[in-house]
């Protein structure tokens, strides 16, 4: 549905209007596109601090395919900053941050992208612990504050291994992340698995995408497709004539199969006969009402599409090795399961259950079976069933985030393909809210 605020925002009588009236100034996104593949600009390089890793960090920015500046050129405006925190130990090291930041953030171009590259808060060191928790805050007020369309991030690596953070860095760094911001995203120290062919990471991979015939697991299922993944749709059969449609689309192929059946994991193998290399939970339902008027059968439908089938999934087939090593799952939560939402007791307990799910799965799914669990958690996405939202509670849903404005299902898209790339080993363990930082939860 189109966003008529956000249109009438960009012409010149909008925006004097606005203005004038203290309303909210969306910035129009730039998103990836073939034409669009890339920031337009420097990349500025600054450091906080004595840092240990400055050298490999920059030749990690260096392989991002942008051009890495150490101080700001008059002449350009910076397309991108990464400020290196990761010496940042001590309530005073915070002051270096704000002298790397202060005079150049103005500088940003629109649109810009903002990591502040730190590590882990120690368990042993309580000062370095405080200075680093508080780049938290940091980076979740600098991304509310600084609007024209830029995103704000906070990327935790491992001291060693900054070369983990390649594909991480390539995902904040361009087009694909324009609605994920005010994020933290804390890596292992898992070398990558490089791809064979930067434009099609994913080749020679299968994935299976459930919920695939329409909204945002078909955005899911084109974006794999777009990066050389073979991908299966999965939907109910009840939808068989539009997944049929998504699949021939993509030059997919469609499984018809509810995911609630008892024989679904076998199913899905059958259908990979090579295993799986990709795999995104994506089906989910809503059935709203308050607590006091929700009537058992509400409860129990959502719960089992959205959580348990989920669950029961994913064990078959870990336990089957069905999901190749070098997998990936990546599940769908949401903001609603970090935040809650008043009539969706069931929906939000089912997204708070993925999360504990993710948490506490992945690490053993990396250590038993080689396999990475993550999760994308949506906010407002504009799809057929926020259209249908009544107009006052969906325009406040698009507003109430720093971007002032909802998603799109290939927002959700392009954060799964980041998960799922071989490359992306050192992700693991995490939720990434794709909800253009919103003012709800945190």
């Amino acid at each position: 549905m189109a966003d008529r605020y956000l249109h009438f925002t960009g012409t010149a009588p909008g925006r004097f209007l606005t203005r004038r009236l203290g309303l909210p100034q969306p910035a129009r996104l730039r998103r990836w596109s073939l034409e669009t593949q890339s920031l337009d600009g420097p990349l500025l390089h600054l450091t906080a601090g004595d840092s240990a890793v400055v050298q490999e960090l920059g030749a990690v920015l260096a392989a991002t395919g942008l051009t890495v500046v150490r101080s700001a050129e008059p002449a350009s405006r910076p397309a991108g900053i990464v400020v290196d925190a990761t010496a940042v130990a001590t309530a005073a090291g915070l002051g270096d941050v704000h002298a790397a930041l202060h005079p150049v953030v103005r500088s940003l171009a629109p649109g810009g992208r903002i990591v502040i590259v730190g590590v882990r808060p120690s368990a042993d060191d309580h000062h370095q612990a405080a200075a680093q928790q508080a780049l938290e805050g940091f980076v979740r007020s600098l991304g509310k504050e600084i609007g024209r369309g830029t995103t704000v991030q906070l990327l935790r690596i491992e001291p060693d291994a900054a070369a983990s953070a390649e594909s991480t860095l390539r995902f904040l760094l361009s087009p694909r992340s324009a609605y994920v911001s005010g994020q933290v995203v804390e890596l292992t120290g898992a070398a990558p698995d490089p791809a064979a062919d930067p434009a099609a990471p994913l080749a020679g991979r299968t994935a299976l995408v459930t919920g695939a015939a329409r909204g945002i697991g078909a955005s899911v299922a084109s974006v794999l497709a777009r990066d050389g993944a073979q991908v299966i749709c999965l939907d109910i059969p009840q939808s068989r004539d539009e997944l049929a449609r998504t699949a021939d689309r993509l030059g997919a192929s469609a499984l018809p199969l509810d995911i609630t059946a008892d024989d679904a994991a076998e199913r899905i193998a059958a259908a990979a006969p090579d295993g799986l290399d990709i795999l995104v939970h994506n089906a989910g339902i809503t059935r709203d009402r308050r607590l006091a008027n929700m009537p058992a059968d509400r409860w129990t439908q959502v719960v089992e599409v959205n959580l348990d089938s989920v669950l029961r999934t994913t064990d078959a087939l870990l336990e089957a090795g069905t999901i190749n090593r070098g997998g990936r799952i990546v599940a769908t939560a949401s903001i609603a399961g970090i935040a809650g939402n008043t009539g969706q007791t069931n929906y939000a307990a089912s997204k708070a259950g993925i999360i504990g799910l993710v948490r506490s799965l992945a690490p053993r799914a990396a250590a038993d079976h080689g396999v990475t669990v993550n999760a994308v958690a949506p906010g407002f996405i504009e799809t057929r069933m926020t259209a249908a939202v009544p107009l006052f509670i969906r325009e406040a849903g698009r507003r109430m985030n720093s971007l002032a404005q909802g998603g799109l299902p290939v927002d959700v898209a392009e954060t799964t393909a980041w998960f799922a790339q071989p490359a992306s080993a050192a992700v693991n363990g995490q939720i990434v809210r794709v909800c253009g930082q919103s003012l709800l939860g945190a």
